[in-house]
């Protein structure tokens, strides 16, 4: 880890403009509506965990934080400049389907450092339900003492018609941190996950409800 509370290897002046662009890049294409910045820690060890439906919740979540991030990023991604630019604003490459314990460790680290690392415990882009969760996150919580951070977002899925309206709305909430206990052994991780992808399942839940209420509204 760097002094900066980076991967080795990391550009903090990079990373703050990789937060730039994040910030920035998606306003001309979509109505973006975040709710709950204030919930974030500022400080001490969080592990960051979101829905995942698409490629622009990273991004999007990566720019909005009020903090420096440090996200599990799938493999595949790490290819050509665009897998050097992720390395060198600090992100961590981690291969989906099989165990892959040194990503887990170096961003371990980092939450013992007071780091945040962000997480899409889905694994792999889908309806973003939070159906499913690995148990990567929660044991990043056992390892590192950090509280969760739910994180919710809705508007970027492509519609089913494959239409995209002109400039469609994200939401993005932040939700409450929470404590998560985590027992020992497997089956400590498989309670905890589902306690985690519970609460964050909840959380999209409700976004679900409101963007449906805030539609209906609009068509009176």
């Amino acid at each position: 880890m760097n002094s900066a509370g980076l991967p080795e290897g990391a550009s903090p002046w990079l990373h703050e403009v990789g937060r730039l662009i994040g910030k920035v890049l998606l306003r001309p294409a979509y109505r973006i509506r975040v709710h709950g910045r204030e919930r974030v820690p500022r400080t001490g060890p969080v592990v960051l965990v979101a829905n995942h439906s698409s490629l622009v919740e990273p991004q999007l979540i990566f720019g909005m934080l009020p903090r420096r991030s440090v996200f599990l990023v799938k493999e595949e991604m790490f290819t050509g400049v665009a897998g050097w630019l992720l390395r060198r604003i600090g992100q961590v490459p981690v291969r989906r389907g099989e165990p892959d314990r040194a990503p887990l460790l170096v961003t371990a680290q980092l939450l013992r450092d007071g780091g945040l690392v962000g997480v899409f415990p889905e694994g792999t882009r889908g309806d973003g339900d939070v159906a499913s969760a690995e148990r990567g996150a929660a044991w990043l919580v056992r390892a590192s003492g950090a509280v969760v951070l739910p994180v919710a977002v809705r508007g970027t899925k492509r519609p089913a018609d494959g239409k995209r309206r002109f400039r469609p709305t994200i939401d993005l909430v932040f939700g409450e941190p929470f404590a998560l206990e985590v027992g020992k052994g497997r089956a400590g991780l498989v309670t905890a996950t589902e306690t985690l992808r519970a609460e964050l399942a909840s959380l999209v839940r409700g976004l679900d409800e409101q963007r449906a209420s805030r539609k209906q509204e609009a068509e009176l």
